[in-house]
């Protein structure tokens, strides 16, 4: 038995991993118990399921940390215990795991700055709406945006940068706080499914649709309403199914004696309103 824990449950990203593992579950013959707190804010539970999971001598552990420094003890005990662990989605500060598998989201945070700043002035000002702090996954995303814009377009300036803690109505609350203080805002990176969520209907509420640029990550029924709108100019989507895949793969391989790659980064995919129509992209976004 596998355990898989992601950062939530409700989220379309963990649910598209949810799918993923079970198909690498079913491929490689190998049983999973997907286990994860309802919030992603709510490492405490996160923790509890961990401790479950030693006490129930699973034979290996795959985790999305919902915050990287509370869970290094708890996966500290894990391998005490001799259970392999993989890390997906999201870093934590250990060493001794088997596989790491991510997006590369530092990269993925430089590409949305470039792309953001070809849709605005090159004296515009933007802001950032980010999902909470120690999520090491999003927190390299939004690393790679500011430090992009630095160094590679420095007439732009970030008037704003604000947490919406994962949560869709709260990140909706701070982009409007963000649009009520800004009102000549030209642009929003927003680094998560539920701050672009809420950067998607504060921008429409607000009659602001098509006027603000915004560059979204993760995809959803809403983002791609939004997308095809126009009140999203691009959306940036992580292959979640791959990662689901590939972490359950990792540990299906470690308990085979063979030793699966330390690493595997997985690029984001930049789409646009006229991509929709590639097989390839409707594949990834799972529309038919």
């Amino acid at each position: 038995m596998l355990a898989v824990i992601p950062k939530a449950n409700a989220d379309l990203f963990f649910v598209t991993i949810h799918a993923g593992a079970d198909n690498a579950a079913r491929a490689l013959n190998v049983d999973i118990n997907w286990s994860g707190p309802d919030q992603e804010t709510d490492y405490g539970r996160q923790i509890q399921i961990v401790d479950a999971m030693i006490t129930r001598r699973v034979d290996g552990l795959a985790i999305s940390a919902t915050d990287d420094r509370a869970l290094v003890g708890p996966l500290q005990r894990v391998s005490q215990a001799g259970i392999p662990i993989t890390i997906f989605d999201s870093s934590v500060g250990i060493d001794n795991y088997v596989s790491l598998v991510a997006t590369d989201n530092y990269g993925a945070g430089c590409t949305a700055a470039r792309l953001l700043a070809k849709l605005v002035p090159p004296d515009g000002t933007v802001a950032m709406l980010m999902q909470k702090p120690g999520g090491t996954s999003t927190e390299l995303r939004e690393q790679g945006f500011q430090a992009t814009l630095a160094k590679e377009f420095p007439g732009l300036r970030i008037v704003a940068r604000q947490f919406g803690m994962g949560d869709r109505a709260r990140s909706m609350a701070a982009a409007e706080n963000i649009l009520t203080v800004h009102q000549d805002l030209s642009g929003i990176f927003a680094s998560s499914e539920a701050s672009s969520i809420g950067s998607i209907r504060a921008l429409q509420a607000r009659g602001l649709a098509k006027k603000v640029k915004l560059t979204t990550f993760d995809v959803s029924d809403i983002h791609l309403e939004a997308l095809r709108d126009g009140t999203c100019n691009v959306m940036m989507v992580q292959d979640a199914f791959r990662i689901g895949y590939e972490a359950v793969k990792s540990l299906a391989e470690k308990l085979n004696g063979t030793t699966p790659a330390r690493k595997q980064e997985i690029p984001a995919k930049v789409v646009l309103k006229e991509d929709l129509v590639k097989p390839e992209i409707k594949k990834l976004l799972n529309i038919a």
